[in-house]
């Protein structure tokens, strides 16, 4: 469907970048906000920046909706940040579900049905970003669709332009496969199903749909996927994971990878740049936070950038104030997962993580804990 590619936000005195607030009486000059990039951290700060009259133009170079490599699943504190921002009610409107327990697989072999400490908001990516890009023109937010932003990262842009690229050895390729399903009998609302090059998340999602998503160690940069995804997806014979998709259906015009990212823990000062969700870092898919830090670093960015846009800080000293309150919200969870992550690429510690998960309830929420 269609979305606006302007808002209503009259823009005038652009050649300073301030913005007469309509809320204070002519009083307040508000400088205008860029983010590049409209993914979900992007928009949630477009928006958190709309509902305080700041004034806002995104620049996204594809457009709404679409499918995206993801989880598709929100676990963690990004279901608080959506509450503040008035949009949980919004997304459970639109089909949002709970996922309140998980298991773990690998081959034939898999641990008992576990609660989740917190439940997961699970919805589709293809609703979800088109939901948050309407949600941020109607506060009159100005949206530039097929936009590639060509200009500098000066003082009031914002980066959210996803994923950076991988540096890491030629050993290190990771691939992502993403896909939605029919006809898939879960046990569970999460279930995650280690494979031998990676791993296979399943998650339950409206309409008896089940998204289907992996990240696999690959050998080169550019593996075959023409055809072969399905087997990517499907697991080994005779694994869980097989029996689980073994007559699946699969909506092939949901089917999206990605490759050429960077898994390795990445903190806001080490950038000149303000930079937010994947733009910032990544944790491991494996935790089931990525969508969460997206929010959760959107949200730590609002007031700061408010107040920059009022004339009370300067860009610099926002820059230090979001480097500092970041850092200290996502240090722990990121070398957490960066620790726990090379393990399950090894059949011996794997094996080792699901006993564990499976005896001890204190360890499997600890290690949700930590990795959230």
């Amino acid at each position: 469907s269609a979305l606006a590619t302007t808002g209503g936000l009259a823009n005038f005195g652009a050649e300073s970048g301030f913005v007469q607030s309509p809320f204070h009486g002519g009083e307040r000059m508000n400088r205008r906000i860029e983010i590049v990039g409209g993914g979900l951290a992007g928009l949630s700060l477009g928006i958190g920046l709309r509902q305080r009259e700041i004034p806002v133009t995104l620049w996204e170079a594809g457009t709404y909706p679409r499918h995206r490599v993801c989880g598709e699943f929100i676990s963690g504190k990004g279901v608080d940040t959506l509450d503040r921002l008035g949009l949980l009610k919004t997304l459970r409107n639109a089909g949002a579900i709970d996922a309140v327990n998980t298991l773990f697989a690998y081959r034939a072999q898999t641990t008992p049905v576990k609660p989740l400490p917190q439940p997961a908001l699970c919805l589709s990516r293809y609703i979800l970003d088109e939901l948050l890009a309407g949600e941020f023109s109607r506060l009159g937010g100005e949206l530039n669709l097929r936009s590639r932003w060509a200009g500098e990262y000066r003082d009031g842009v914002v980066s959210a332009v996803g994923r950076r690229a991988d540096r890491a050895t030629k050993s290190d390729h990771y691939l992502g496969l993403k896909v939605h399903a029919r006809r898939v009998c879960l046990d569970a609302d999460l279930e995650m199903h280690f494979v031998p090059s990676g791993y296979v998340g399943l998650g339950r999602l409206t309409d008896d749909r089940v998204n289907i998503c992996g990240l696999f160690r690959a050998r080169s940069k550019s593996p075959d996927l023409s055809e072969r995804w399905r087997d990517w997806l499907r697991g080994p014979e005779e694994s869980i994971l097989r029996s689980r998709l073994d007559d699946a259906e699969f909506e092939e015009d949901s089917f999206c990878a990605t490759a050429g990212f960077s898994l390795e823990p990445r903190f806001e000062r080490s950038s000149e740049e303000v930079r937010i969700g994947d733009a910032l870092t990544m944790i491991p898919p494996l935790t089931g936070n990525g969508m969460s830090m997206a929010f959760e670093s959107a949200e730590l960015c609002v007031e700061p950038i408010s107040q920059y846009s009022g004339g009370e800080c300067s860009w610099k000293e926002l820059k230090r104030s979001i480097d500092w309150e970041i850092d200290r919200r996502f240090k722990r969870r990121l070398l957490w997962a960066s620790r726990l992550h090379p393990l399950l690429f090894s059949s011996i510690p794997r094996s080792s993580l699901m006993f564990m998960a499976s005896r001890s309830d204190w360890f499997w929420e600890k290690v949700f804990s930590l990795t959230r």
